[in-house]
């Protein structure tokens, strides 16, 4: 495999969706195997990736340059360092994951395979994008095929299907749903997802071009961008341009997070998609808005990173109490997992902005860890509608009896998003907690506060599922019995728990793409501009070799970290 690790896992899943194209609805095993295949194609990849990554090494490596475009610029340039490299191995665990998770989807199957292995693919290309271009072109293709996989083979919410237009024609066989924003349907939830996303990437593209345009450098590189694209110090506005720039790099990039007030897209998705999308919805599509964030403004504009984070480090506390609180009163179990995805979202956030080596880790393994146990949650919530056709929590109750495989799982994926000890989420949110304490204690506050939030809420959905009475018109709910419905929860949970009790590859390997990163954030100009460390006079006749040092100059970073 060795060079070419990142060609197989970008191209496997596009490679099973143009297969797909040649095959026959009527073939549904093929349909599932030509899926299955090219996912497990890129799985195997991306561990190989993952355990074949040098840390000690550390930078970008099994890099791929293939030019498109000289006279602008561009290429499909890919390649991955230690913040990469996780994520892309997350995206093959959920996508082959998702492929069992939706086994038992009847309607278009082929149709839906092929978008879920695009939208797979194109989280993927923007994890291992080391051009602008190409990573912004992956970052709006993962938006097509979410709107298709909602408006098509997603479920409407809050008893839509009971709602009826002013003329009392039922909404969903009127075209009034088109218009009616109230409506709570899945093509709502759809349009909304496409408005906010495409409205806030149009604000990233500004931010992109504007660093190509005054780079005056002719290219999309990252690599070639954060090594000389330090032309940006422009006064705009009573401002400067990079100031401008990271800001619309910074909320453009942030709705997708999703990103206290630009989130209320993102627990619609959840609640309106299919199970296996919002596995990856919430697994790595919403990873992609920090991600772009690290690559791009922390990479290129280093030291108004360093100035302006500040600005994440109050929204965060928004999206973790906000989240937390609308979560514990939702009564829907994709919205208390959805509302619960964009409080822990928050926690990425802070991590981020205290600029700190142990923060930041933490947070790129709080991103891998969070992908576990939510895609684990979204599987499991997808089981329990399919087999009672509802997802209201207070109708249910009881279901343990009838799911004692399924609830046992419940409960581990409760506690991995919790971050109870056993699972990688106790890891990363202890290094995030730890790394911010020093810069921002009132956020580690809120923080811990969420994390009671979190148990709470967590708590409440997995008693109001699976204990108390049952009702008997859902006596007909089964387990998952067959090896096909076990084994994506068992990858996750094994994944989460072996992490945990083996962190350190995992952790070397996202060090190894932080250190440097933070050393350059976090890098202070001397007081004096040009003073020698140490200075040297030659010895004479009869003289000796003296060394003379200036006076030390603060040059510690702000971090807290290690200098």
């Amino acid at each position: 495999m060795g060079d070419y690790a990142l060609l197989y896992i970008l191209f496997a899943p596009f490679l099973g969706a143009i297969a797909l194209i040649f095959v026959s609805n009527r073939q549904p095993m093929l349909v599932r195997g030509i899926a299955a295949g090219s996912a497990f194609v890129c799985l195997l990849s991306s561990l190989y990736l993952f355990y074949a990554y040098d840390y000690v090494k550390g930078g970008f490596q099994f890099v791929q340059k293939f030019e498109w475009s000289r006279q602008l610029g561009i290429s499909l340039h890919l390649g991955v360092d230690g913040i990469g490299t996780p994520l892309v191995l997350a995206s093959g665990i959920l996508l082959f994951a998702g492929i069992f998770v939706s086994w038992h989807v009847k309607d278009r199957t082929k149709e839906f395979y092929i978008w879920l292995l695009i939208l797979a693919a194109a989280t993927i290309g923007v994890f291992m994008s080391l051009d602008l271009f190409f990573l912004y072109f992956f970052y709006e293709m993962s938006v097509i095929p979410m709107y298709l996989l909602l408006g098509m083979w997603g479920s409407h919410t809050k008893k839509y299907n009971e709602m009826t237009d002013p003329e009392g024609l039922k909404l969903r066989d009127s075209v009034g749903f088109i218009y009616n924003f109230g409506s709570n349907s899945k093509e709502y939830a759809a349009m909304k997802l496409v408005l906010f996303l495409s409205a806030f990437a149009v604000a990233a593209l500004m931010g992109i071009l504007l660093i190509y345009k005054y780079s005056g450098l002719n290219t999309f590189d990252i690599l070639v961008l954060r090594e000389h694209a330090n032309l940006m110090h422009i006064p705009v506005l009573g401002t400067t341009l990079d100031k401008i720039i990271w800001l619309l790099i910074f909320f453009g990039f942030a709705s997708i997070a999703p990103l206290w007030p630009l989130h209320s897209w993102s627990p619609v998705g959840h609640a309106a998609a299919p199970a296996a999308t919002s596995m990856l919805h919430a697994g790595v599509l919403m990873k992609l808005g920090h991600f772009s964030i690290i690559r791009v403004a922390f990479e290129i504009l280093p030291e108004t990173t360093r100035e302006l984070m500040p600005i994440a480090a109050v929204l965060c506390m928004f999206s973790i109490v906000y989240g937390g609180f609308v979560a514990y009163y939702a009564k829907d179990t994709k919205y208390v997992i959805g509302y619960s995805s964009s409080s822990h979202m928050g926690y990425v956030f802070l991590g981020m902005a205290a600029l700190d080596y142990i923060s930041l880790t933490g947070a790129v393994m709080y991103m891998f860890a969070h992908a576990m146990a939510t895609g684990m949650l979204f599987a499991m919530a997808g089981w329990v509608y399919d087999q009672t056709h509802t997802r209201d929590i207070p109708s249910l109750g009881g279901l343990a009896n009838r799911m004692p495989f399924i609830s046992g799982c419940f409960v581990i994926g409760c506690m991995a998003s919790i971050g109870v000890p056993g699972t990688i989420n106790f890891i990363a949110e202890v290094m995030i907690i730890v790394g911010s304490w020093e810069k921002y204690p009132f956020q580690v506050i809120v923080a811990v506060v969420g994390i009671v939030l979190t148990l709470a809420y967590l708590f409440k959905m997995m008693r109001g599922l699976f204990y108390g009475p049952m009702d008997q018109k859902y006596s007909h709910a089964h387990d998952a019995v067959s090896l096909v419905d076990r084994l994506p929860l068992l990858i996750m949970i094994t994944v989460s728990i072996g992490f945990f009790f083996f962190p350190m590859h995992l952790y070397n390997v996202v060090r190894s793409g932080v250190d440097p990163l933070i050393a350059k954030i976090t890098r202070v100009v001397p007081l004096v501009a040009e003073s020698p460390a140490v200075k040297l006079e030659a010895p004479g006749a009869g003289s000796t070799l003296s060394v003379v040092s200036p006076e030390p100059t603060a040059a510690v970073p702000v971090g807290g970290g290690q200098p």
